[in-house]
């Protein structure tokens, strides 16, 4: 009886670090959903209180672009040079780890927990960025 091997086929850099910021938006979707059942999160909300203090217009623009960003690296990653791309990773990556560091403490556990993986997940980012493979320079082509 013969038994097939799985073929196992190499996930370029760039698809690994897509991959990595769409896990990791979902993630804040599912942290922001589930806080909305925090007792007194609606009613903050409706009293005006916002992520990052009371509710206006600069403040919901200044949340919407932190999370837009995230969104964003997901094709970001796919098209950037590649120089750009690892370097781009690399900050923004530590930047979101920051971020969840941040924002954890006193935070109930569910928060806590997805922020771990987040936090997890923009250290693979910055490692496949800060591992990204290279060849000479007269190589053909970007592995």
């Amino acid at each position: 009886m013969s038994s097939l091997a799985l073929v196992d086929t190499r996930v370029p850099v760039r698809l690994k670090l897509s991959a990595l910021w769409a896990a990791l938006m979902f993630c804040y979707i599912y942290g922001d959903y589930f806080g909305l059942y925090v007792p007194g999160k609606l009613q903050g909300m409706l009293d005006g209180h916002g992520p990052i203090g009371a509710v206006s217009q600069s403040s919901l623009v200044a949340t919407s672009i932190l999370l837009a960003i995230p969104g964003l690296m997901v094709f970001l990653s796919l098209v950037l040079p590649a120089t750009l791309c690892r370097w781009g990773n690399v900050a923004l990556g530590a930047f979101y780890i920051a971020v969840m560091l941040m924002t954890m403490p006193g935070a109930w556990s569910f928060y806590v927990l997805l922020g771990v993986v987040e936090i997890l997940l923009g250290a693979g980012t910055i490692w496949y960025a800060w591992t990204w493979p290279k060849q000479a320079a007269n190589g053909a082509g970007e592995h």
